[in-house]
């Protein structure tokens, strides 16, 4: 049987990179999907490759009307709501410290921090009428450790680990698990211009070359364990970050003995 069989979800962020190839696992694993990007014509090329199982929606994550429409949408059209993926989010860009504006902060955390609460805040009442229901959010190894990305974005993803926390925690004895992924580096969107030029460099061989695994990740290994904790094998799974980063976060600078 399909693990996420005759479930209902919503991915935002989902019309590229890990968004997308999560919308993909979990439509594999019979999910009915809403897909939702700011970008309209992404979100329907990612239904468009689910097929009938797949709708798209542009909304902006981080404005809450358009959160609560993307809600009310896939509650009109499948009865319910059983899986939130609050995925999208913005880079903030590598602006020295000194020099980043209010502006960038606010932006930053706008889409990457409030995007996920709103997001908890208009699908877990569905979820807790019915008694049970799976929240993931993505975070970042950003929030985890320094110098992963630039501060704005560090900030808002160490927010985000917090945030799990404390819905699991407010959500407690609903039925309602709340969990994020903390990726290491990923080629997405956000993170292709670095990889791109590296492969213009020369030097591609070295991605992810502190990290224990030795080479960068793809979108379609973040997206499993979003459809890990999506799924019923997760049930006693809440109030979690995982680390899906190679290791990355495992280490402290250190000069590699072995080849």
């Amino acid at each position: 049987m399909a693990r996420l069989e005759g479930k209902r979800a919503i991915i935002t962020g989902a019309g590229s990179g890990i968004g997308r190839a999560s919308a993909i696992a979990f439509a594999a694993e019979g999910a009915r999907i809403l897909v939702v990007d700011r970008d309209e014509a992404a979100a329907a090329e990612t239904a468009a490759r689910i097929g009938e199982q797949a709708v798209a929606l542009a909304a902006d994550a981080g404005c809450e009307d358009q959160v609560r429409g993307m809600v009310a949408a896939a509650v009109d059209r499948w009865g319910g709501l059983d899986i939130l993926y609050a995925n999208a989010g913005v880079g903030g860009g590598l602006v020295p410290f000194l020099e980043q504006s209010v502006e960038l902060w606010q932006e930053t955390l706008r889409v990457n921090l409030i995007g996920p609460f709103l997001a908890i805040k208009h699908a877990a009442p569905h979820m807790v009428a019915a008694g049970r229901g799976a929240i993931v959010c993505t975070a970042s190894v950003a929030g985890l450790r320094a110098n992963a990305a630039g501060s704005p974005y560090s900030a808002s993803k160490a927010g985000v680990i917090s945030l799990v926390q404390t819905a699991a925690n407010a959500l407690h004895g609903t039925g309602v698990r709340v969990n994020a992924i903390c990726p290491g580096l990923i080629e997405t969107g956000m993170t292709r211009p670095m990889f791109e030029a590296a492969r213009a460099r020369g030097s591609e061989g070295r991605i992810g070359q502190v990290n224990p695994t030795l080479r960068a990740g793809a979108p379609e290994e973040i997206a499993a364990m979003a459809l890990f904790l999506a799924s019923d094998e997760a049930s006693y799974v809440t109030g979690q970050a995982i680390a899906v980063d190679g290791g990355l976060s495992s280490t402290l600078p250190f000069k590699r003995q072995y080849p």
